[in-house]
């Protein structure tokens, strides 16, 4: 496996690998690495001849500084991790490779409707700073085919515009994978490891909340079963910022279904300071 701190240095090394017309598939992370990212590496090796891990923990994508400084850091774990899993390259640029102008008025994207709801409306200037270091990222790498996880369903959707926007879509072709659950079905995040003893066995509500409402969903109103599903999710602790029901295929929230169009679930809540999200295709 080989460890790449400089960017030109990864370029020349990928543009060798180009040369052999070999396909080169890319995994963005910040880290903390679990199944569901070793998932994303297992995809992009068997798609791709070459697979390309990145591990930068973004600062413009944080809203909170104290969330950016809690962030966990697994870095010599992380890299043990890609070793055993086969991942050819690792991408470990500093914060000045990424901004070597630092990170104070970068380009603006115009993400449109998916900046306005969800996380875009609870976490302002987010999908802004995913955006600028994706955009980075992906000129460096310029990989064959990008991997990421259904978990960040709106994220995905916002790295498609990207895609778009920096005419990037017509070499990358993006791979949405599906979320990586633990047992009980918890949806496997770099933020779990933040949870106590207590908190990790009331976070899986927020899984049999979207579990509920695929379960109970019947064409017309949908108000009443959003409702229901915040409640389920307060009565067990969480402080709950949104659950919403969208159209899958472009995440415009809905509150009446023809029982047909295909639907998605999405949510994030608090339990007490670390804040969870997740995604249910409905039908």
């Amino acid at each position: 496996m080989n460890i790449i701190r400089q960017a030109e240095e990864l370029k020349e090394e990928l543009k060798t690998i180009r040369n052999e017309q070999k396909a080169i598939g890319f995994v963005p992370t910040m880290g903390a690495l679990h199944e569901g990212h070793l998932s994303l590496i297992e995809e992009s090796k068997a798609n791709t001849r070459v697979t390309v891990c990145s591990i930068f923990v973004n600062p413009a994508q944080f809203n909170d500084p104290k969330d950016y400084e809690k962030y966990p850091n697994t870095i010599d774990k992380d890299l043990h991790i890609l070793r055993q899993a086969g991942t050819d390259i690792v991408y470990l640029p500093s914060v000045n490779e990424i901004y070597p102008d630092g990170t104070k008025d970068l380009e603006h994207y115009d993400l449109g409707y998916l900046e306005t709801i969800l996380e875009g409306h609870y976490r302002p200037g987010h999908f802004q700073g995913v955006s600028q270091v994706m955009a980075r990222l992906l000129k460096i790498v310029l990989p064959d085919q990008l991997f990421m996880g259904q978990k960040d369903y709106q994220q995905c959707m916002v790295i498609q515009k990207l895609l778009h926007l920096t005419q990037l879509d017509q070499r990358i072709s993006l791979q949405v994978c599906p979320t990586v659950r633990e047992s009980d079905g918890l949806a496997m995040s770099s933020r779990n490891l933040r949870l106590n003893v207590q908190e990790r066995k009331i976070a899986v509500g927020i899984s049999k909340a979207l579990e509920f409402a695929k379960r109970e969903i019947v064409p017309g109103d949908l108000t009443r079963l959003e409702i229901e599903a915040t409640t389920l999710l307060a009565g067990s602790g969480f402080k709950v910022d949104y659950f919403e029901i969208a159209k899958a295929d472009s995440l415009e929230l809905i509150n009446e279904w023809d029982g047909k169009t295909k639907l998605v679930a999405l949510t994030a809540a608090f339990l007490n300071q670390v804040r969870l999200i997740d995604n249910m295709l409905l039908n």
